[in-house]
């Protein structure tokens, strides 16, 4: 049985940091780990064995092996010698680290023990019988919670404050994407739950030498009483966490609430809590799934003199045995959204640096091929300019110039790929641009054997558009369309005229007061196969091999989409493609958005258009 998930790791740690390996063995098949070039999951780090690991793949889903190994293999912190993996443990080989992201195969699934669940057999219809004690409306636990349950008993009011904090905290992580400003938020939550004077988040340096040392965490969320964040109000010193607390809480791993930090033989040779007459203090870890990854602290502070401090009676505590379970659990969800970010920030880099290869060994192969036709080309002039020839030295020149514009026509649509830009439009005859392609490209389409056929474009169908980017989207289109029918041939081998055909329509939706026109580009070709389709718009993808930059079709839907429309690519039976773009008479940002009732279901099908 084959996996039938994508188990994949990706690094976030170490030389390879954002790179994935998808994992794609099947029943007791075997993939290598380490440096040897052979490796399926290949890695760089100089202190991993050439052998390191193996993975074999079973019912179960993957069993990690360690292969004897200099420095050994730590799943989740702890060396191990074969462990099955979960989605989401953490593996560390020398100095990189990695997460594992799949799921086991095993017997019994979700779905198969939903199965096992019935209804309990009604013997009547209607409502259920029996004794209602109370009802409460389906949104009463929302208003509840979000309220603290005003009006409520005393023990609901403070169950029901605890839970609407956490309740807020989990709508925080699920809603904001900032790191920064979500550790903010979660700060003030803790506030608004307890009596605090000051408080901070500190996070770990992943990249730290020891990141479990004190020395390794930064404040990276502030707050004094009254809400103000990032700088203390005036002449108020700033805040300063005691690293003897640090060093306990990370040695021990867990929460400290301190009720006299002032009078606590742990921190009398603490300056920053006896100088800042530091009364209480709550300091918790925030533990993600497997490491501390920050802490939480708050505390409260002596207004008065030192003289006060001997009182007989203490003031009451602001800090109780409840809230530190609530920062507890506080931190224990920060904790998880900040490995959440981190992972994102880790597949975001690894998807980069995977574009990134992707677009490299495209654009060599392309500049490989130009540069080889420039050579050539200065080869053949060299050889008929020795030999006096003009003939061969005209040809050459032709190559040349051909490749510089091969050149000039990649490093342009590069260009209107990567930048965003506003069509600069400006009122034309959209059937004029029509005839102005046509004219440019019979001659090549004469050339190559194919015959071109222009329809609709008899009288004028003035519009709102970019000229320069409709005209380039137009050549592109028929362009590619007389390339794919130049030297057909039928299933005999026997030679087979090409046919292109540009039609321009023009459509009123029902309901819609905007018009469009549409041009459709259809062609006799081969088509494009199946599995291309939903790849052709995709840069870098061409089905002209070494003759396309596989750049004109994603630029061509891009300025259709600029201007408020489409293009789309529909099946031509029995053979061949039709392209069909679509476009507001009016630009979107110019009256037709604003006008009353103009909506854009789906401006990349025409109406009653197979999909």
């Amino acid at each position: 049985m084959s996996s039938t998930v994508l188990h994949r790791f990706i690094v976030t740690r170490g030389t390879d940091e954002g790179k994935q390996f998808r994992l794609d063995a099947v029943d007791g098949g075997k993939l290598m780990i380490g440096r040897d070039p052979s490796a399926k999951v290949r890695l760089s780090d100089t202190e991993i064995s050439r052998r390191h690991a193996e993975l074999t793949f079973g019912p179960e889903g993957y069993r990690l092996r360690d292969l004897g190994s200099v420095n050994g293999t730590l799943v989740n912190g702890r060396a191990i010698q074969d462990v099955l993996l979960v989605s989401g443990d953490r593996v560390q080989l020398g100095q990189t680290q990695m997460v594992y992201v799949g799921a086991g195969q095993g017997k019994v699934t979700p779905g198969l023990l939903a199965e096992r669940i019935s209804h309990l057999a009604r013997k009547t219809e209607g409502i259920i019988t029996g004794t209602v004690v109370s009802r409460m409306a389906a949104d009463e636990g929302d208003r509840l919670l979000r309220g603290g349950g005003e009006g409520e008993g005393e023990w609901l009011r403070r169950s029901l404050s605890n839970l609407g904090v956490m309740y807020e905290t989990a709508s925080a992580i699920n809603h904001i994407l900032d790191l920064d400003e979500l550790l903010s938020r979660i700060l003030e939550l803790v506030f608004r739950s307890m009596d605090a004077d000051r408080g901070c988040v500190m996070l770990a340096d992943p990249d730290a030498p020891d990141p479990h040392s004190s020395s390794a965490f930064t404040a990276k969320a502030v707050r004094w009483r009254g809400g103000l964040h990032g700088a203390p109000p005036p002449g108020v010193e700033g805040l300063t966490v005691s690293r003897t607390l640090i060093d306990q809480v990370l040695t021990r791993k867990e929460g400290v609430l301190v009720s006299d930090a002032a009078s606590d033989q742990r921190f009398q040779t603490a300056p920053s809590i006896v100088q800042s007459r530091v009364r209480e203090i709550l300091c918790v870890p925030m533990k993600g799934r497997n490491d501390v990854l920050g802490l939480l602290y708050v505390d409260t502070t002596r207004d008065t003199g030192p003289a006060d401090w001997l009182k007989a009676t203490p003031p009451e505590p602001a800090f109780q045995e409840d809230h530190l379970k609530l920062a507890m659990a506080i931190g224990h969800l920060a904790a998880l959204a900040v490995e959440e970010n981190r992972n994102h920030h880790a597949l975001l880099q690894a998807e980069r640096l995977a574009a990134v290869g992707t677009a490299m060994a495209s654009l060599s192969h392309h500049i490989k091929n130009i540069l080889q036709g420039l050579k050539s080309g200065t080869e053949i002039i060299s050889l008929g300019l020795d030999a006096g020839n003009l003939d061969m030295a005209r040809q050459g020149w032709k190559i040349m110039d051909r490749n510089q514009q091969r050149i000039y026509d990649l490093v342009l649509d590069m260009l209107s790929y990567s930048k965003e830009r506003e069509p600069v439009t400006e009122p034309l005859d959209l059937a004029a641009v029509l005839r102005d392609v046509f004219s440019l490209e019979q001659g090549r389409a004469k050339e190559k054997g194919v015959q071109l056929d222009l329809q609709g474009a008899e009288v004028s169908q003035p519009m709102e558009a970019d000229t320069e980017g409709l005209h380039r989207l137009l050549m592109n289109l028929v362009g590619n369309a007389i390339d794919a029918t130049a030297h057909l041939e039928d299933a005999e081998g026997n030679p087979q005229e090409g046919k292109v055909s540009v039609s321009l329509h023009v459509e009123r939706p029902p309901g819609e007061q905007v018009d469009w026109v549409r041009v459709e580009v259809v062609d006799n070709g081969p088509g494009v196969p199946e599995e291309m389709r939903r790849e052709i718009f995709k840069p870098f993808v061409s089905t002209k091999g070494s003759k396309g930059t596989g750049l004109g079709l994603p630029v061509s839907r891009k300025i259709a989409q600029e201007h408020g429309g489409d293009l789309v690519l529909l099946a031509n039976e029995p053979t061949g493609c039709r392209f069909v773009l679509r476009l507001p008479v009016r630009p979107m940002g110019a009256g037709a958005k604003d006008a009353p009732g103009a909506t854009l279901i789906h401006p990349g099908l025409p109406p009653g258009a197979p999909v």
